[in-house]
């Protein structure tokens, strides 16, 4: 199995339940064709090839077979995907040709009835009619024709179900019966995958709790089985819809809501919070209430956008002379070049409006840049890259905030990363509280994260992420006003719900009122671990970098870090050795560490086997180490010793080079396959010698989450009593 997330559609026939499905995958399609594909411009060998063997774009390819004319029978021959779907999915090909002969003003209100129930989108009709999609929703509502809402009776009929929930179709039945209660829209994080997953719906489900507890019917808006916002019994009315803009307007003329949350879904609904927002100031539509007009709660979409768009962004931040890392925008391949130049290699580039680090990479040359720009993105001013300095040796942070419509902000919580800056966050593992940054830099922190959030007018979360240097100049790295992936971490870490918090904050309550107006800084210590999948993608390699890999994470907590780090190490299934043979291979940029690492090793008992060049460095530190051959350089070699079972742990930091993509890959992917730790940071091979420490010194003892905040609230009791008696 590879997948990490799945969709769910729901209609009257199989072709409209398979349209929205694909849709809902968000993998950039309006629905199974009218779109342009790459695969259309394939050679029939390559098309049949990815019909013969099964790939995840295999669906994309039959879709291409059929409008160059294939036959069902030999797309089946060469598939074996049953011919009953085969004719189905012939049908909508035909139907796609038949829209792609007329105009839209040729379209009759039973043509659109019959495409709309085979699950085309208003985008999809767009394109077949060379038209816009505003168009198209003006011309179908101008027929009189809109979704009808069927409900999933979750009693079988039996007798009247309390919990049910619906889906759409283009049927002459609503089933709905929207009430005119105080209602909320939440919008969901759609299908969990690499840079979004189950922290959002964490996020969407407290929501849903608060608002259900301070009066509020809540109306969940999800595409995801897997989820529990998704459970019918966690909001009030449950929509299983594909988040897009034409399903979320469409529930929106149904329901008519008082507030529409986009906050806590992650990207997707924020993608849609402009659109959103044009529709509700065009249409100004009445909540069913009668209290005033819908309107999207919290923080408002040009603030997103604000924050999103790097040209606004420079300009709010030299406003508030917040210092970030210096860069540039490249609109062309020659501006990232120039961009490149006058910043210094290396940099960190990356395309603008991406989710979780995806397509980010560090770039060290020229020549890698121009492969970077004509591998990895098409630069083009609609989509512009972004270059920025790599700040080598840098500590980053990771900071979420909470604030409110009368300008309070409160830190919800400071993470230190144990990766240097550079890796992604949602990979790096973090600290609460940190560990080893000065108050100093701390302070500044606190200061550029509260004037921030009051200038984006912020209500409810925020999330910012900075860089420490070694000199302890503080940069800005990135500022997100909306729940991150930490925020379910944060929460738990200083006893807190965060999302509840915000949730009721956009409903216009105070922190005030909240009684939560200041920052938490715990007694102990919370680590966040990242899960990896890279034993399920064999050849993948397995260093961390600025693209987010992870798909999922875990949690540690103890009165101390090293501890609370061998905690989260063991819950990502690190099985950390407390003797053996440490392998030690580090690059020219971090051999600087190199002794500060092996001496934490050699300290505990272990051995330590390097190849040359590392252990020459060893060697005129007058430090024990064992020379063992590289890969190319003949046999007994590294590999050989971690097959014999003679290496317990691998330290190894790449040097990016042709060699380290050829042995440093199949070393490191030997390691995993013989389930040896392989650490790639510096940092986390510190951590994970004072973690080795601890377990070897003392026994891991199993504490109740609950127990860290009664001992907390019992030793804060303990000092105000104390105040007191002194007092007197």
């Amino acid at each position: 199995m590879k997948s990490v997330g799945e969709s769910m559609a729901l209609g009257r026939t199989f072709q409209e339940s398979f349209q929205k499905a694909v849709r809902s995958l968000e993998c950039g399609f309006s629905g199974w064709g009218c779109a342009k594909i790459k695969e259309l411009d394939w050679d029939w060998e390559q098309l049949k090839y990815s019909l013969r063997v099964p790939n995840p774009d295999r669906i994309h390819a039959v879709y291409a077979a059929m409008k160059r004319g294939m036959k069902v029978d030999d797309i089946h021959d060469l598939s074996f995907i049953d011919k009953w779907f085969l004719t189905q999915l012939k049908e909508l090909v035909d139907v796609e040709q038949y829209l792609l002969a007329r105009n839209l003003s040729d379209l009759t209100k039973d043509d659109f009835y019959e495409v709309k129930k085979r699950g085309f989108s208003d985008k999809q009709i767009a394109f077949a009619t060379k038209s816009s999609e505003k168009d198209v929703r003006l011309k179908r509502l101008s027929l009189g024709i809109a979704p009808a809402y069927k409900r999933v009776d979750t009693c079988a009929a039996e007798f009247e179900a309390n919990t049910p929930y619906m889906y759409s179709s283009y049927d002459y039945e609503c089933e709905s019966a929207p009430t005119q209660s105080k209602k909320v829209l939440i919008l969901g994080g759609g299908p969990n995958r690499i840079g979004q997953g189950i922290e959002f719906d964490y996020c969407c489900c407290h929501t849903s709790f608060a608002l259900q507890k301070a009066g509020y019917e809540t109306i969940m808006m999800n595409s995801n089985p897997e989820t529990v916002s998704t459970d019918y019994d966690t909001s009030d009315r449950l929509y299983f819809e594909p988040l897009t803009v034409e399903d979320v307007l469409n529930i929106i003329d149904l329901e008519r809501p008082d507030g529409i949350i986009v906050q806590f879904g992650g990207q997707t609904p924020l993608k849609l919070s402009l659109p959103i927002q044009q529709y509700l100031d065009e249409n100004k539509p009445k909540c069913a209430s009668g209290n005033g007009h819908v309107r999207i709660w919290g923080t408002s979409p040009a603030s997103i956008d604000a924050a999103e768009d790097r040209e606004k962004f420079n300009t709010i931040l030299n406003e508030l002379k917040i210092e970030q890392p210096k860069g540039g925008i490249a609109k062309s391949e020659a501006d990232a070049v120039a961009i490149a130049k006058d910043i210094g290699y290396p940099v960190v580039v990356r395309p603008s409006y991406v989710l979780g680090g995806r397509a980010m990479e560090i770039v060290y040359s020229d020549e890698k840049l121009a492969t970077y720009l004509e591998n990895a993105v098409e630069v083009d001013p609609e989509r512009p890259v972004l270059i920025d300095k790599y700040l080598s040796d840098a500590i980053e942070i990771d900071v979420d905030a909470l604030a409110d419509s009368q300008g309070n902000v409160v830190i919800g919580g400071i993470m230190e990363h144990i990766e240097q800056a550079g890796v992604h966050s949602g990979d790096s593992a973090c600290s609460i509280p940190t560990k080893t940054i000065p108050t100093s830099c701390l302070d500044i922190i606190r200061t550029w994260t509260t004037k921030l959030a009051r200038r984006l007018n912020v209500c409810g979360l925020m999330n910012c992420q900075y860089a420490i240097t070694l000199s302890g100049d503080v940069f800005l790295l990135e500022a997100n006003p909306r729940a991150s992936r930490t925020v379910p971490f944060v929460s738990k870490a200083i006893g807190h719900p965060l999302a509840k918090y915000a949730s009721l904050v956009m409903s216009g309550k105070s922190l005030h009122d909240l009684n939560f107006t200041k920052e938490v800084i715990p007694a102990h210590v919370s680590v966040k671990e990242a899960v990896l999948p890279f034993e399920k993608f064999p050849g993948c390699d397995v260093l961390l970098g600025p693209e987010m890999r992870s798909t999922g994470e875990v949690m540690g907590i103890d009165y101390e870090f090293p501890i609370a780090f061998a905690k989260a190490q063991i819950s990502a299934g690190q099985k950390l050795p407390l003797a053996g043979t440490v392998f030690l291979s580090l690059n020219d940029l971090t051999k600087p560490h190199l002794e500060k690492i092996a001496k934490a090793f050699l300290g505990l008992g272990f051995k330590i086997v390097s190849t040359s060049g590392t252990a020459h460095i060893l060697e005129l530190a007058k430090l024990p180490v064992e020379r063992v051959l590289k890969l190319h350089e003949g046999r007994p070699h590294a590999a050989d010793m971690v097959a014999n079972g003679q290496i317990q742990l691998m330290v190894i930091t790449s040097s990016g080079d042709a060699l380290d993509q050829i042995d440093g890959r199949q070393l490191r992917r030997l390691g995993l396959a013989y389930k040896i730790p392989v650490v790639t940071t510096i940092a986390g091979a510190l951590a994970t010698a004072e973690a080795i420490k601890s377990l070897k010194s003392s026994t891991i003892k199993m504490i109740a989450l609950q127990d860290f905040f009664e001992d907390e609230n019992k030793a804060g009791s303990d000092k105000l009593l104390q105040t007191v008696t002194s007092s007197l």
